[in-house]
C-alpha cells in the first residue's frame, strides 16, 4: 500500500448541513481542492455515521479525491449519524427522494460545476444504483462496489426463495443496534439527546418487515433496481469479489446495460473496497481505476478507461482449502460483451442410480460468512464433512489436458421426487485434489416452493418427479489436470438457510439431472493494474485486548443430545480511539443452534453491545440490543430488545415479540 501525500491540489475540509425540502438537515462533510476553478462533485451516501463508524475508510478516499481535483462528499442519511429526522428502512421513497435532493444540491453549489459522481460500497453501492433509476440530471456517473440490484436475491435476505437464516438475522440484529447510536454532541451540541429519543421512540427491528415478505413481491421489487435499468443514464462501473454475494451484480448490470455506459471489474476479494489489502487479494490500485471514469465521465478526458474490456474478471488457480489467504494465485482476463463470445456453456450429466438426499440439519456449519470481511475465519474449510452429508457427483479434469477454466454462473438441473410439501435443495461445486481436499467454488440453492418463481409459493405434489433448474453464485476458477469437478447436492445448509419445517428430503434421480458449467477458452490478455494507493491513514488506534481474542468462528457438539452450536464474533468489534478524541467500544456474538434430526429446532441469537464515550464532555451512552429468532411449523418466532443508557441512567427500554406466518420460508 502506497500513502499518497502529494497530491495535484492542496485540499479543505468543512462540515456542512444540507437543507432538504422538507426542511430537514443532512449532516455532510465535505473535502474540496483549494481552486477557484468550480469542480466535479463525488458522493457518499450512507446510513452510517461518518464521524464515527466510517471515519477512517472515508479517510482513505475523500481526500484522495479532492486531491485530484474533486469536490468529495459524504452525507449522512435521514435519521442516522449526525443528521436530522427519522430513520426509514434504508430503501424507503423518502430515502431514496432525499438523496435526489443531495444530488441536486451539490450541483447547485458555487465550487460545484453542476455534474454530480456517486459511489460506495454495499450499501452506498447500491443506493448509487438505485438513486441513478431516479435519473437526477446532475448525476452523470456511478461507481458501485459491492453492491445489490435485487435487495430480495441478492442482499442478504433470501437465496432461492429460502430464507438466509444466519445472514437475515445477524444483519437484522445489527441493523438494529446501529439505528440505536446517537448523534454525536461534539457534532451537534446538546440538543443532541433529543434528536436521539427521538429516533429511539421510531425504532422497529426490520427482520418483522424482513420476514414478512417471503416471496418476490412489490415490495421487493421496488426496493430493488433490477426492473429499472432502462432508466439509468449515468455511466455505471460496476465491481465486485468472487468472495462476496453480489458479484452477480456486476454479471448482470454489464449484460443488461448500454456497453458505451458500463464496465464491470470482478477480482478475488471480500466484501471490501479492492484497494484495503484484506484477505484475499490481491489488491490493486482502486483509486487510480475510478479517477479513470471519473476523469472520463464527469470531465470529458480521455483517461482510456472505456477502452478496456467490458468485463475485468480474475480467475483464481486452483488452491487448497483454508479459511483466509492473503492472495491467490491466478490471473487476470478481459471479456468484449457478456455473455462472453469466449464462454460457452458445457453440460455434464450426472450418472448413477437415484440416490436419496436427507441430509443432517447441521450440514452447512463449514460454509463459511455469508458477507466475507477478510477475517481469519470468514471462508468455507475443506469441504469434505459438507460432501459427505450430500449426494456427490466427480467429473474428472483429464490429466493430459488443460485446466478446465470457469467464469460465469454454473447452473444445475435436478430431477426430484419428494413426498412432503416443501423442501429446498442445495448445490455445490468444489475443486477435488487428487489428496481428496475440497475447496469450495461456488453454490446456490432452490426453495422448492418457489421452483416456478420467487414470487410464487407452490407446494410440491406429493410423491410427484419434477425437474427444477436454478443457477449458482458466479465464480471465476481453473480446475486444473487430475483434479475433479464435484458437485454435491444437499437438502439442508444451516445456517445459512433457515430449514423447512418438515424438511425430510427427497430422492435425486441421476437420469435427467446435468450440471452446467460456463467453460471459457484460454486467452493471452494483457490486464494490469497500478498498486494501491490511498490518502494518509485517519490515526485511529486500537488498543490491545486484555483478554485473548475469542475465536471469530466455533463450533460445539453436544454429542448426546445431538445438538451443534455455532458461534460468530463479528471482525469489526473491539475498542477504537479517535483523534478527536471519541472512544468507541463494539462487542457482539451470534450464536446459532440445531438438532441434527428436527428442523424446527433452529435457533439464532445476537447480542451487541455499543458503547461511545467523550472524555471531555462527560459523555457516555451505551446500546445493548438482543435479537433472537425461532421457529415452529406455522410461524418465525422473533424476540428483541433494545436498552439505551446515558451513563448510568436508562433512557429507552422496549421489547418486541411476534409471530411472523411461515408463508414460503
Amino acid at each position: 500500500m502506497r500513502i499518497r501525500t502529494d497530491f495535484p491540489y492542496e485540499t479543505t475540509r468543512a462540515d456542512v448541513q444540507i437543507p432538504l425540502p422538507d426542511g430537514t438537515l443532512l449532516y455532510a462533510r465535505v473535502w474540496r481542492p483549494v481552486t477557484e476553478e468550480p469542480v466535479p462533485a463525488l458522493l457518499e451516501y450512507l446510513p452510517c455515521g461518518l464521524t464515527d463508524a466510517t471515519a477512517p475508510r472515508d479517510r482513505q478516499r475523500h481526500p484522495w479525491y479532492a486531491g485530484h481535483g474533486y469536490a468529495s462528499v459524504r452525507v449522512d442519511q435521514r435519521g442516522h449519524g449526525n443528521s436530522e429526522g427519522l430513520p426509514g428502512d434504508g430503501w424507503d421513497a423518502t430515502g431514496l427522494a432525499d438523496g435526489v435532493a443531495v444530488v441536486d444540491w451539490l450541483a447547485g453549489q458555487p465550487w460545484c460545476d453542476g455534474t454530480v459522481g456517486m459511489f460506495g460500497i454495499s450499501w452506498g453501492g447500491s443506493h448509487s444504483l438505485k438513486i441513478a433509476a431516479l435519473a437526477p440530471e446532475p448525476l452523470k456517473a456511478v461507481v458501485a462496489v459491492c453492491a445489490s440490484d435485487d435487495h430480495y436475491d441478492n442482499d442478504g435476505h433470501y437465496l432461492g426463495g429460502s430464507v438466509l437464516a444466519g445472514e437475515t438475522h445477524a444483519r437484522a440484529a445489527s441493523t438494529l443496534a446501529l439505528t440505536a447510536r446517537p448523534p454525536d454532541p461534539a457534532y451537534v451540541g446538546e440538543r443532541w439527546r433529543e434528536m436521539w429519543q427521538t429516533r429511539l421512540e421510531s425504532l422497529e427491528p426490520p427482520l418483522h418487515t424482513w420476514l414478512a415478505h417471503q416471496t418476490r413481491d412489490d415490495h421487493w421489487r421496488r426496493h430493488g433496481v433490477g426492473e429499472e435499468l432502462g432508466a439509468i443514464g449515468a455511466a455505471v462501473l460496476a465491481v465486485g469479489g468472487w468472495h462476496e454475494p453480489h458479484r452477480d451484480t456486476v454479471l448482470r448490470l454489464v449484460e443488461r446495460l448500454p456497453a458505451d455506459r458500463v464496465r464491470g471489474l470482478l477480482g478475488p476479494w471480500p466484501h471490501q473496497y479492492p484497494d484495503r489489502g484484506r484477505p484475499p487479494g490481491p489488491a490493486v490500485g482502486f483509486l487510480q481505476e475510478t479517477l479513470r471514469w471519473w476523469d472520463h465521465w464527469l470531465r470529458g478526458e480521455d483517461s482510456g478507461v472505456m477502452d478496456e474490456p467490458l468485463l475485468r474478471s480474475w480467475i483464481s488457480d486452483s488452491h487448497r482449502p483454508a479459511t483466509v489467504y492473503q492472495e491467490l494465485p491466478g490471473r487476470w482476463v478481459g471479456d468484449p460483451a457478456w455473455p462472453s463470445p469466449h464462454v460457452t456453456p458445457v453440460p455434464y450429466a450426472l450418472g448413477g442410480d437415484p440416490v436419496r438426499v436427507d441430509s443432517p440439519q447441521h450440514t452447512g456449519l463449514d460454509a463459511g460468512r455469508y458477507r466475507p470481511l477478510g477475517g481469519a475465519g470468514d471462508l468455507p474449510p475443506d469441504q469434505r464433512a459438507e460432501d459427505a452429508h450430500s449426494a456427490a457427483f466427480d467429473f474428472a479434469v483429464p490429466a493430459e489436458g488443460a485446466p478446465l477454466e470457469v467464469l460465469g454462473r454454473p447452473e444445475v438441473t435436478l430431477r426430484l421426487r419428494m413426498d412432503v410439501p416443501f423442501g429446498q435443495a442445495v448445490a455445490r461445486l468444489c475443486d477435488v485434489a487428487p489428496d481428496g481436499s475440497s475447496t469450495l467454488v461456488t453454490r446456490g440453492a432452490l426453495n422448492l416452493c418457489a421452483r416456478e418463481g420467487a414470487d410464487r409459493a407452490d407446494a410440491w405434489p406429493l410423491g410427484a418427479t419434477q425437474d427444477v433448474t436454478f443457477p449458482l453464485g458466479g465464480a471465476g476458477y481453473s480446475f486444473p489436470p487430475g483434479h475433479r469437478v464435484r458437485l454435491a447436492v444437499s437438502s439442508a445448509y444451516w445456517p445459512w438457510i433457515w430449514p423447512q419445517a418438515d424438511s425430510v428430503g427427497f430422492t435425486l434421480l441421476p437420469e435427467g439431472s446435468s450440471l452446467s458449467l460456463p467453460v471459457r477458452e484460454p486467452t493471452a490478455d494483457a490486464i494490469a493494474f497500478e498498486e494501491p494507493e490511498q490518502a494518509a491513514p485517519l490515526g485511529v488506534v486500537c488498543p490491545e485486548p486484555l483478554d485473548e481474542p475469542r475465536p471469530e468462528r466455533l463450533v460445539v457438539r453436544d454429542v448426546a443430545k445431538g445438538e451443534w452450536r455455532l458461534e460468530v464474533v463479528p471482525p469489526h468489534c473491539g475498542t477504537r480511539v479517535h483523534p478527536d478524541g471519541l472512544e468507541t467500544a463494539e462487542d457482539a456474538r451470534e450464536t446459532y443452534t440445531i438438532d441434527e434430526a428436527d428442523p424446527q429446532s433452529a435457533r439464532a441469537r445476537t447480542d451487541w453491545t455499543i458503547r461511545l464515550h467523550r472524555p471531555e464532555l462527560g459523555w457516555n451512552v451505551t446500546v445493548t440490543t438482543r435479537s433472537e429468532v425461532a421457529c415452529d411449523a406455522a410461524d418465525f418466532l422473533t424476540s428483541d430488545e433494545v436498552v439505551c443508557r446515558d451513563g448510568d441512567e436508562v433512557v429507552f427500554h422496549r421489547t418486541w415479540e411476534k409471530r411472523i406466518p411461515r408463508t414460503a420460508g
